[in-house]
């Protein structure tokens, strides 16, 4: 993850705004609804949000 504090949407996103953008920090990293960009933003230190991607890597379906 770039911690350049730069938000960026998923390249598999569909493109129809249904989406959350993800941003690196110095400290944590953000995740926000694309919809509302103004709007809250939750926060994860760097261990957690490592955790919460490795975990999605191996819980994706088999195709």
């Amino acid at each position: 993850m770039v911690r350049d504090g730069v938000w960026r949407t998923s390249t598999r996103s569909g493109g129809e705004g249904n989406c959350v953008e993800v941003a690196g920090f110095a400290e944590t990293i953000g995740v926000r609804d694309s919809k509302d960009r103004q709007g809250p933003a939750l926060t994860f230190t760097p261990s957690a949000w490592t955790a919460f991607v490795e975990f999605t890597v191996v819980s994706q379906p088999v195709q």
